[in-house]
């Protein structure tokens, strides 16, 4: 096949135009991560480990709903692309329905957090910090899935610049409400993690009401009527497309980040430095991770739009050209991990055992940054052409039947040789993501095997 690499300079640059707005938005949530883990680093490593522990029980669920919400941009994107932005309201009002139906039991889960963390047997030096810490962040829970529904109509138009000012005004105020809230300012009392929770779900609520004032404001928009009709009867039909199509997308996040998350709950029965090691290691690689998800996610949307235009050879060539560009941005950001090693964990801790620990974890973060760039990219272009059934089985077989398990056994238990603690898992995320961009791209060279005829009687289906 001829992938028109004339073409190259002017996809990269449609791409990289949409991706640094996406980018810089991502980064500002993973900055606010990274404000909580640094702040909360100066009160005690036990701190650090509470808000760790809890994201490994938050995030999977939050970013299991927020899979199932990613449908609406690459049918958005889709719709856009072919003309027909008047079909594009029913989806986000739809997507309503899907935030508040999910929303209920994951709230009951945090609030009930504690009879996870007894089952795992976590430390009590911060157990106590971390349900509390759960409680809070449920409070933030609705508003920060009512922003993403939002955030995937705006994305899916290819503007993402409203969510990259919103998430940046959000970073910037986390910072001074965790230092009031960490260190009891003002009169409030001294929380420690705890506090971190509290201003999340403070800021949660400021950027849902950004968001939705953007979208009642924004001019462009008013053909999309958001607004004339609040509320919308839930529909059996739609409902169903959206999550035929997000929920094996919202089970491939959660399966990818229970590999990473439950890796941080079997490891904490090995202290507080152990797994505050293991989180400032995630935390580094989930910053440099932010620029090929990013470009996934912009990935995802050119190849809707495009395939919205019928134009399904432009649609393949789009997709080797961002795969290309993902694997050198993925080399030179593995060169920069492996050399800075010994000095990213400096950010986070002074303690010289978890300096030590965090950065020989980081030797295999920088090796995992390719075959991670190239599932996630991969990724991007198999929800662009609206086929997301293959990776709920590739993520469950690679994370869960591959990585989880001999993860485990490479960490706590001597079958294998000795214990390796967090380093036997790390070894793992190698392997189960290099076995899945394999997989993931075997299943983008299928889908685009499909004859043109087909495919486009296929995506009018399901749009």
């Amino acid at each position: 096949m001829n992938f028109q690499w004339q073409q190259y300079p002017e996809n990269m640059k449609r791409l990289l135009k949409l991706t640094t707005p996406i980018f810089i938005s991502q980064l500002a949530v993973s900055g606010m991560g990274l404000a909580d883990i640094i702040m909360a680093g100066l009160v005690s490593d036990a701190d650090v480990s509470a808000i760790a522990v809890s994201n490994s029980i938050y995030f999977p669920l939050f970013l299991f709903v927020l899979g199932i919400l990613n449908a609406i941009t690459p049918t958005v994107s889709y719709l856009n692309g072919s003309g027909q932005r008047h079909l594009i309201v029913h989806q986000i009002r739809q997507g309503f329905w899907i935030v508040i139906g999910l929303s209920i039991p994951l709230i009951t889960i945090y609030l009930n957090s504690n009879l996870i963390l007894e089952f795992m047997q976590t430390p009590a030096e911060f157990s106590g910090k971390t349900a509390q810490y759960l409680v809070a962040l449920s409070v933030g829970l609705i508003p920060a899935l009512l922003s993403v529904n939002l955030r995937c109509m705006n994305d899916g138009l290819s503007n993402p610049k409203p969510a990259m000012i919103i998430t940046f005004i959000g970073l910037l105020l986390n910072i001074p409400l965790n230092y009031i809230f960490i260190f009891g300012k003002f009169g409030l009392p001294e929380m420690g993690a705890v506090g971190c929770g509290v201003a999340t779900a403070i800021v949660n609520w400021i950027m849902f009401g950004l968001m939705l004032h953007y979208c009642y404001t924004n001019q462009p928009q008013k053909d999309i009527k958001l607004f004339d009709k609040w509320i919308e009867m839930p529909n059996r039909e739609t409902l169903l497309k959206l999550f035929k199509l997000g929920t094996p997308i919202g089970f491939a996040l959660f399966t990818e980040v229970m590999l990473f998350a439950t890796s941080s709950l079997i490891i904490s029965p090995l202290g507080a430095q152990v797994v505050a090691s293991h989180q400032i290691a995630l935390q580094t690689s989930s910053l440099f991770f932010m620029i090929p998800l990013s470009f996934g996610i912009a990935t995802t949307i050119l190849v809707g739009q495009t395939l919205g235009q019928k134009n399904i050879e432009g649609a393949k060539h789009l997709s080797y050209h961002a795969l290309f560009t993902g694997v050198i941005l993925a080399i030179f950001f593995a060169a920069v991990i492996f050399l800075c090693r010994n000095l990213l964990p400096h950010a986070f801790t002074s303690d010289p055992t978890s300096i030590a620990i965090a950065s020989s974890l980081l030797i295999f973060a920088a090796i995992y940054q390719i075959p991670d760039a190239l599932q996630v990219v991969c990724n991007g272009i198999l929800r662009g052409y609206k086929y997301t059934n293959p990776t709920l089985a590739i993520t469950i077989f690679c994370y869960w039947l591959v990585g989880m398990p001999f993860g485990y056994i490479l960490s706590m238990t001597d079958w294998l040789g000795q214990p390796m603690a967090a380093s036997g898992f790390w070894i793992m995320f190698c392997i189960s993501l290099s076995i899945a961009a394999a997989l993931l791209f075997y299943q983008m060279r299928k889908i685009q095997a499909v004859p043109e005829e087909t495919l486009i009687q296929r995506l009018e289906r399901i749009k």
